[in-house]
């Protein structure tokens, strides 16, 4: 299973609202960088407290790409951002609201 498709199915599950769900997926060396829009009604519920949420499905698809021997970074994007920006090694820019 592609870490897309895995990405999509965990989200999915949690969303309300399942059909305003995209994803887009990039590769670079060895990362594969994953954008994640959803509906605002649904940022919280993905999220989760303190952020507990969106770091249990990090933590799935980093244990699946390892795997593969690849990284795994997974973003929530704002709306209309996508496609996933550059990396530019600044921290905290993870999760935007």
């Amino acid at each position: 299973m592609a870490l897309k498709d895995l990405a999509e199915y965990l989200v999915k599950s949690l969303a309300d609202h399942p059909e305003k769900v995209e994803l887009e997926e990039r590769e670079e060396d060895d990362t594969v960088l994953i954008g994640l829009k959803i509906s605002p009604e649904d940022i919280g519920r993905i999220i989760g407290k303190s952020g507990y949420t969106i770091n249990a499905i990090r933590t799935v698809l980093q244990t699946a790409a390892s795997s593969r021997k690849k990284r795994a970074r997974l973003e929530v994007v704002g709306q209309g951002d996508l496609p996933v920006p550059e990396e530019n090694g600044e921290a905290g820019s993870e999760a935007e609201s």
